[in-house]
């Protein structure tokens, strides 16, 4: 009987053992699991968007640009050799006329100069001379008559010279114009090379435009411009003109191109040097790509637009631009139709971040 009661004991004692295991195995089961951490969202910023159409399209560009003299009108006068500054006989503004005295220069050197060469030009005349006696008599020979007509012809040359560089000591208008640049100080030494004082002719003037080269690429002879003396839109009128010639090479320090503009009809007469805004008008292409001009951000020297995708993301695209006209902007490459751009708030968008529209 005590083996029995042993027995029985035992047998209780595992069975409650493995009934309390299954309910802590149950208990741990129903236990839920933690929620998994959620991703990390891209960075989003309100802008608004546009699709890129194509359409016929007769832009213009607008450039700044500068009253200049036209070549062959313009008359710059230097001092033709070392000498001292004793007369200036005109002011920065002045009218002048063909053959008007601007600065003169004392004379003293150059004709000590004049008649240092006449006394070499005797000498060599002489000897010449004495040189063919001997060689038509028969004493010398025919080389040292050679050699005297090679030092007669260089003090005949120097004679000229001399005698045309005192001339020049006088420095006189070759044209009828304005004086635009005066460096001459009364009393003042100077030498030969540096400009003195400069004439222009101010009803013989251009206008000089700068654009881009890509801007420059759009760009052809005989193209009407409209010019104004303030902004594009809305500035006093200056009259009209044709695009004559466009720069082959791009200027180092400005990175432009310039363009010269014929006047066909002036409202005014323009000033040397004044400021101009021109605008530059192009042919008609009937399948330009356009998007507003809000959605091209400057890139250093280049331009891009933020082109959003399927999931409103947007990524930065390189482009080259063209004409602007009303608030559109020519797409020369980097965009195809149907693709869609930031516009109001592409200054605030990055490369990636994720597009809401803004609230109204």
């Amino acid at each position: 009987m005590t083996v029995c009661r042993g027995t029985i004991l035992s047998t209780a004692l595992l069975l409650a053992a493995c009934s309390s295991g299954g309910a802590a195995k149950d208990k741990a089961e129903a236990v839920p699991a933690a929620p998994p951490e959620p991703a990390v969202s891209a960075a989003t910023v309100a802008a608004n968007v546009a699709a890129v159409t194509s359409e016929s399209f007769g832009g213009a560009i607008d450039a700044i640009g500068v009253v200049t003299v036209r070549p062959g009108h313009i008359a710059s006068l230097g001092a033709p050799g070392a000498a001292r500054v004793s007369a200036v006989r005109v002011a920065v503004g002045d009218r002048v006329n063909a053959g008007t005295v601007l600065v003169e220069l004392d004379p003293a050197p150059f004709d000590a100069a004049v008649q240092g060469a006449a006394a070499a030009l005797l000498a060599a005349t002489r000897n010449h001379e004495r040189a063919q006696r001997l060689v038509d008599a028969g004493i010398a020979p025919r080389k040292d008559l050679d050699l005297a007509t090679s030092d007669l012809a260089q003090a005949t040359a120097a004679s000229a010279t001399t005698r045309r560089l005192r001339t020049l000591a006088t420095l006189r208008s070759p044209i009828a114009g304005v004086v635009t640049r005066l460096a001459a100080t009364l009393g003042a030494s100077v030498d030969g090379t540096a400009s003195l004082v400069d004439v222009a002719d101010p009803r013989a003037v251009d206008i000089v435009l700068n654009v881009s080269g890509g801007e420059a690429a759009e760009i052809a002879r005989g193209a009407l411009v409209s010019l104004t003396s303030g902004a594009a839109e809305g500035g006093d009128s200056l009259g009209t003109g044709v695009v004559s010639t466009i720069g082959a090479v791009i200027d180092t320090a400005t990175r432009t191109v310039a363009v010269r503009v014929s006047m066909t009809k002036t409202a005014r007469a323009l000033r040397i040097g004044e400021s101009v805004n021109g605008r530059i008008a192009l042919e008609t292409r009937k399948a330009a790509i356009l998007v507003p001009a809000i959605s091209v951000v400057p890139d250093g020297d280049e331009f891009r637009v933020f082109v959003v995708d399927s999931a409103n993301v947007a990524h930065a695209q390189a482009v080259t631009i063209g004409a602007r006209q009303n608030g559109r902007v020519e797409i020369l490459s980097g965009l195809k139709v149907g693709q869609k751009v930031v516009t109001d708030g592409a200054y605030q968008v990055d490369d990636g971040v994720r597009i809401v529209p803004k609230k109204s």
